[in-house]
């Protein structure tokens, strides 16, 4: 899910129907703190890319003009939101992606009774070996936390593959637990004022 103007709106329409989980990516820095009030969630965020300029700088730049003050200027994070009840027990980050290019992390949160994983991998689609080393990356770390338990690794793979569930480049993988299909939100699901609130349909799905 993408920053800019309407970043406040997206969050509070993925939210809306009080997921237990909202796994969240490409969050500009200033948003971070404001999270928890936008959605009524506890956020946990990884942080992928710093920026040069205070955040609530970056925030006031942004809001100014969103297409040409960008990750450069507002860094970016990811998130996994976590319903009220859902005591995280332990939270972990990792780089995924190779020294020389742009940073990319996993991180994941261990819960009671499932491990919970949120990933934005490399953006190269004439390279799909790249995304594929970095997301064998996050699965090594939800691995390690969930010893063998239920565990879910979702977010932006950027990478298509009739293997994966998800019919874009967005996924919500799963192992150890039962599960129902992945669902793909359609176009008037994210209406906001007539405009489409991000250029990537959410996806969801019920676990357990």
């Amino acid at each position: 899910m993408g920053s800019g103007v309407h970043l406040r709106e997206m969050v509070e329409l993925a939210s809306a129907d009080a997921p237990d989980v909202l796994c969240l990516q490409e969050l500009p820095l200033w948003a971070l703190s404001r999270l928890d009030d936008w959605s009524g969630m506890t956020a946990l965020s990884a942080v992928a890319k710093r920026t040069p300029v205070p955040r609530w700088l970056g925030g006031i730049l942004q809001r100014h003009d969103s297409r040409r003050f960008r990750s450069g200027v507002t860094g970016q994070a990811n998130a996994i939101l976590l319903a009220p009840g859902l005591e995280p027990l332990e939270h972990r980050t990792v780089r995924i992606s190779e020294r020389g290019r742009e940073r990319r992390v996993c991180h994941a949160v261990r819960l009671a009774e499932i491990v919970i994983g949120n990933v934005h991998a490399s953006n190269e689609f004439r390279h799909p070996a790249v995304p594929r080393a970095e997301l064998k990356r996050a699965h090594e770390l939800i691995e390690s936390l969930a010893a063998g338990g239920a565990r879910v690794l979702a977010g932006d793979f950027n990478l298509r593959d009739p293997d994966l569930p998800g019919p874009n480049i967005d996924h919500i993988v799963v192992a150890g637990v039962e599960h129902g299909p992945l669902e793909v939100w359609p176009a008037s699901r994210r209406l906001h004022n007539g405009a489409v609130l991000s250029d990537h349909a959410p996806v969801e799905m019920r676990i357990g």
